[in-house]
């Protein structure tokens, strides 16, 4: 099997350029072949040099055909990790989606070879694209008419394949969660095949470190574990991360131990997760102030502790506030709420409709200030006079 193997600091795309050359050329003997990948070299040097990135795109991919049966699938990912890239290279918005029409236009004309690398190529080139276009994917299914069934085949397929990605675990949940939202409480019958997906979800949200927020609880799909014999645990650990603190936790832990271990989920770094998320939670008075010995008791930490665990939750940019040492209170600015449903929509309509009041009593005063200076003003140009 062909290996790419980087032999110079030429560019990334120059060196793809010489290796497919290379490859295409090679049965034609080196006196047919060296001046033919010279000359390939120089055009992509030409198009390199000039910013003719939609023509280098084009250079790269005539041999796409060749790669695929030729290239191991390793060589075949880096190869079009370099053709994708260019994609980033121009700032013109037409210029880069006729790239990504190419570019995949190419990867698809052979849908059944190699199709898990296929997609995973395809969704590192819709990662690559601007923002604008990453909006519209969902528009796009609709306007496809494609039906929920396959637009749940598809979600769970991109998800599977990023699952295998080491960095793009992030994606991998984000498209399961599409997933598992287009199921609603009148699929109840094929809802039941998404239940292992379902608990997938879970626990990727209780593993991952920096995941603090999810609606996960308003999804038919997950409700539906509340009550299942195999996965109600699952459910209650979920519903304990998002509505609950660190005591609720330990207590669940001590008697479902073994069932985290089955899941992979490491008993210490539950803790770490569900100290900040409590620390979080905790209830402010109207100050806004929670007090040092209530975050001590609530995470189960000594006293030194409290200080590190808040500058633990900034950095997660999970809150926002100050720490008054005098008076051992930490004054709260803002915080992640780890759910957002009805409730918290309630919280934030009477916070606006206090501001919108205090602001109304502000231009208020301003008002009658300017008022009574105008009058004030007026006053003393008549007794000049």
């Amino acid at each position: 099997m062909t290996t790419i193997v980087p032999t110079s600091d030429e560019d990334p795309a120059l060196s793809v350029v010489r290796f497919t050359s290379e490859l295409a050329w090679a049965d034609a003997g080196p006196e047919v072949a060296e001046p033919q990948v010279s000359r390939l070299c120089m055009e992509a040097q030409e198009c390199i040099v000039m910013a003719r990135w939609l023509d280098l795109a084009s250079l790269m991919l005539a041999s796409a055909d060749l790669m695929f049966s030729k290239v191991s699938e390793k060589d075949l990912e880096c190869i079009f990790t370099v053709i994708c890239n260019l994609v980033t290279k121009t700032e013109s918005p037409d210029e880069v989606h006729e790239m990504a029409k190419l570019i995949s236009a190419k990867i698809t004309q052979q849908p059944n070879d190699k199709p898990a690398l296929r997609l995973k190529i395809l969704f590192n080139l819709y990662n690559l694209l601007e923002n604008q276009y990453s909006r519209k994917v969902d528009s796009f299914l609709k306007e496809w008419n494609i039906e929920i069934k396959d637009q749940r085949a598809l979600y769970l397929s991109i998800s599977n394949v990023l699952k295998e990605n080491k960095g793009s675990g992030k994606d991998a949940y984000k498209f399961l969660t599409k997933y598992l939202a287009t199921f609603s409480v009148d699929d109840a019958y094929s809802m039941s095949e998404a239940k292992e997906e379902a608990v997938r979800a879970i626990v990727e949200f209780v593993k991952a470190p920096d995941m603090f927020q999810c609606d996960l609880l308003d999804m038919p799909a997950i409700g539906q574990l509340e009550k299942d014999g195999k996965y109600g645990l699952v459910y209650q650990l979920l519903k304990i991360f998002l509505t609950q603190r660190l005591d609720a936790y330990l207590e669940f832990h001590a008697a479902n131990s073994t069932l985290l271990k089955i899941y992979g989920l490491v008993h210490e770094d539950c803790v770490t997760k569900m100290r900040l998320m409590s620390l979080v939670d905790l209830d402010t008075d109207e100050s806004g102030k929670i007090p040092y010995a209530l975050i001590k008791d609530t995470l189960r930490i000594n006293d030194d502790e409290v200080e590190l665990w808040v500058v633990k939750a900034i950095t997660a940019q999970l809150i926002d506030c100050k720490m008054d040492q005098m008076n051992q209170v930490v004054i709260v600015g803002r915080r992640t709420e780890r759910v957002f449903g009805q409730h918290q929509w309630e919280l934030l309509r009477t916070k606006l409709a206090t501001w919108k009041a205090n602001i109304a009593s502000v231009i208020s005063t301003m008002q009658a200030n300017k008022a009574t200076e105008d009058g004030s003003q007026a006053m003393q140009g008549l007794m000049i006079r």
